[in-house]
Parts: structure tokens; sequence; C-alpha cells
């Protein structure tokens, strides 16, 4: 119940042993059709470019801003969250000039405010966290951001590690430029194998570009050769990966993405309410309150990494820390994919609350108790 990895589901397990065949097999490259078919579905968009990049979320994210910034090009990027600042990293990184629209770690960006900051800088790129890990908070303005870089010109890199088959997130009625997550999150796979998807527009610019990107890995114009119609060899795929990615995506398509969109904020929102109930508090308000991850405040004089620590050791249960300049104030508490369901989000606040009790915080377990099961009677 940590930020990541989730719990995997049993059939994505048992995919994972299906026996290896080639990268360029005849069977292989219709999975990876199907793949792509699917995290068009899951993604809800119709680009054409939309792959799993070999590696974990990072690598997708480096995919996408390591070609989208060329050098000499600049990037906006957001500073109310650690992943911003990591959009910063890797901007820099492939030559790119960054400046920063600034907005309190556990609130979201202010369109007035991205407006401001992309009038005054005329970025080629604009970052944008949709769902922050390390504060919790989802940024409830997309369509209304990528609404301002477009009129001047920009494009819009999204990062939906913690949203994609768990948050609303619909890249083409948004009008986002390139988005990018982990399989690990709310699809419950094994790192490994990326979401990442351009539209026509961010892929004429990586096709167009001056100079090639900086990773040969990563560089998509030779990836598009693979994932494309050539089918050509650029390297040897995760094949195992893929099969998880695969049976992961089929269970989305089965569930439906918008009904596993509510269970996400069912589960998410009992949970919530428990710990409301018990006496503690989120990190993030209500109006921008992400339920795939539940930052929640540590009460004054409770030793956080004691509570994680008797959870693991007496609960088997898993929750983290807070990031960056949230260390030691808030617990990050994941609630995605297979591990959003009722037994567990119980198990949790009454594990938590004994943790709590045990340093002697001043809880009342038995109404949180209460106050999640109703929520989920409901």
């Amino acid at each position: 119940m940590g930020p990541g990895p989730s719990d995997v589901h049993p059939r994505v397990l048992r995919a994972m042993s299906t026996p290896l065949v080639g990268h360029l097999d005849p069977a292989f490259v219709e999975i990876m059709d199907e793949v792509q078919e699917l995290l068009r579905y899951t993604f809800r968009t119709d680009n054409q470019w939309t792959i799993p990049v070999s590696g974990t979320g990072s690598a997708a994210m480096e995919a996408a801003i390591g070609n989208l910034v060329e050098p000499g090009d600049t990037m906006l990027v957001p500073t109310n969250g650690y992943f911003g600042d990591r959009m910063a990293k890797m901007a820099r990184r492939a030559g790119g000039d960054v400046v920063h629209v600034d907005a309190p770690w556990g609130e979201p960006l202010d369109p007035d405010v991205v407006a401001a900051a992309v009038a005054e800088s005329e970025p080629d790129v604009v970052g944008v966290v949709h769902a922050e890990t390390s504060t919790g908070v989802r940024q409830p303005d997309v369509p209304e951001l990528t609404r301002i870089a477009h009129d001047h010109d920009a494009y819009v890199v999204a990062d939906c590690v913690t949203s994609l088959g768990g948050v609303e997130l619909r890249v083409d009625e948004w009008d986002v430029d390139v988005a990018y997550a982990g399989p690990q999150k709310c699809l419950s796979c094994p790192p490994g194998a990326s979401p990442l998807t351009l539209n026509e527009r961010a892929m004429e610019k990586v096709l167009d570009r001056e100079t090639p990107a900086r990773s040969w890995y990563l560089d998509l114009s030779l990836l598009d050769e693979y994932w494309g119609e050539e089918r050509a060899y650029h390297h040897t795929a995760p094949i195992t990966n893929v099969y998880a990615l695969r049976e992961a995506l089929r269970l989305v398509a089965e569930e439906g993405i918008e009904a596993r969109w509510e269970r996400h904020r069912t589960v998410a929102g009992a949970l919530k309410t428990g710990l409301e109930a018990m006496g503690l508090a989120m990190n993030a308000d209500d109006e921008f309150w992400l339920p795939s991850l539940n930052a929640v405040r540590v009460p004054d004089g409770v030793d956080d990494a004691a509570v994680i620590d008797h959870l693991l050791a007496e609960y088997d249960l898993e929750i983290a820390s807070g990031l960056g300049d949230l260390a030691g104030d808030v617990w990050r508490i994941g609630c995605m994919g297979h591990s959003a369901r009722p037994k567990n989000v119980t198990y949790l606040v009454a594990a938590l609350g004994d943790a709590l009790t045990a340093q002697g915080a001043d809880v009342d377990v038995a109404t949180g108790l209460a106050a999640t099961s109703e929520a989920l009677g409901e």
C-alpha cells in the first residue's frame, strides 16, 4: 500500500510464466499490436505513436523529455513536487533551458500563474504533473493548461505515472501532446515496460530534430522503426514484461476504464474518510485530492519512520515516507490497481491505528473503522 509498486494481479503473474519467443517473432508482433491498442484505450487516445518503453516509468519520462526537448529549447516545469524537479533535471541533460512555474508543495498549479509564466518565458515545452506522487495532489486543470501552452505554440508533456488506469485521464480530449506513465502503479504490473503516447504534432517535432536525441536507447526516431510498421530490430524488448503489461491492460479493458476510475475513487474515498474520522489530516485539499496516492499528515510528536517499521513488522503492510520538502511530514499511502480493494483499506486503517496508538497518538481507531465501513457500504 505504498506509492508503488502495487500488488500484482494473479493473472499478470501467470502471464509472466509464458514461454519466451523472439522479439521479432510473428506471434510477438501480434502481441505488440494488441498492447498498443490496449494502451490507446487506457490513455483515451487515438495516437498512432503509443508504445511501452523498455524500462521503468523514469525511462518513459526520459524518452518523452529527452526527445521533445532539443538543445537550446526552453522547458517550463512545475515546482510543486518532487517529480516536477525531475522533469527539470532531465530537460537540462537534454540541453534545454529550464524555467519554473511556482506553486507550494501540496497544491496544484494555478492556470493564471501558468499563463503569466508562459507569456513571460515563451517556452517550447510545458511540463505538467497530472498526479504528483510526492504530494498526493491531482492537477485539476489540465485542459486549461494545455490551452495556455498551445496558445503560445508550446508542446505539453504530462506525467501520468500515478494516474494512468486509476484516475480520470483523457489524452485526446485534454489535448495533451505527450503523456507517459509507469506500469507498477494503477495498472498493477511489474515495472519494466512503461506506457508512452505522442500525438502527430509531437512526433513531427521528434522526427524533425536538427540533432539526434542524446540517448540512443531511448531515441524515438529509432524506436519508431521497431514499434512502427517496419518492425525493424532496435534492441531486445523485455518480452516477459510486455506479456505482463498486455494482461494488465486486458484487465483494464474488462473492467472498463470509467468503472476502474470509479472503483479507485470509491475505495480510496473510504480510506480517506476513515483516516480523517480517526483524527488524521490529508495533505491535499478535497478538490485536488489524488485517489491513487494519499498523502497523510504525520501528527505532532509521532515518529513517521517508527510507524512505517511497525506496519511492516507487525502487519506485513508497506507505506512510504515523504519525499523532498515533505520528508518526515507525510506518509504516502497508495490505493492503486489490484491494491485498491475494500479489505486492504479496512486492514490498513486498523493497522495504522494500532501503530499510532503504540506511540501514544490521540486517534480514535474504532470511529475510523466505522467510517471506512460505512463509506464502503455506500
